[in-house]
């Protein structure tokens, strides 16, 4: 692994440690620090309040040059998550920067569960019951929540 690419995850991993924002808990694993568990708590006020949603991201030898790469674990019913986990969201795609870090993936994804995009969906069903059939998206939500207590 690279010194720089090493370096970078220990001082991302001591932000995330020292400062860490609410419901966002994120740490390498002890055997590989290319790759990280993390958490996230469901936003409050959102159909996702209370669920416990975890996720991979796994790095290579280009990061922080290249975004890493970062999938649900949980099941998660989202506009913008893949059913296979992966999400589609712009900052780990065509609008990733360097200056990013962990911390400011996590806070994206939670961003991303309390503003979903229906517009650039990843899951179309998702992404129509959330126009137009929102009670029915939030049970659909609620589901992978009870499910993410488990």
């Amino acid at each position: 692994m690279s010194t720089t690419t090493r370096k970078r995850l220990l001082k991302d991993f001591k932000r995330l440690r020292d400062d860490t924002p609410a419901g966002i808990m994120g740490s390498p694993c002890a055997e590989n620090i290319m790759v990280w568990d993390a958490v996230i708590i469901g936003p409050a006020d959102t159909p996702f309040e209370d669920g416990t949603f975890k996720l991979k991201i796994t790095f290579d030898e280009s990061y922080p040059s290249r975004p890493p790469t970062v999938k649900f674990i949980s099941e998660m019913f989202h506009p913008n998550v893949y059913a296979n986990g992966d999400l589609c969201l712009d900052i780990l795609q065509n609008r990733w920067s360097p200056t990013y870090d962990v911390c400011a993936i996590l806070i994206s994804i939670q961003s991303l569960l309390h503003d979903p995009n229906p517009n650039s969906p990843a899951n179309a069903e998702a992404a129509t019951l959330y126009r137009e059939s929102k009670g029915e998206y939030v049970r659909r939500v609620r589901e992978t929540v009870e499910k993410s207590l488990l």
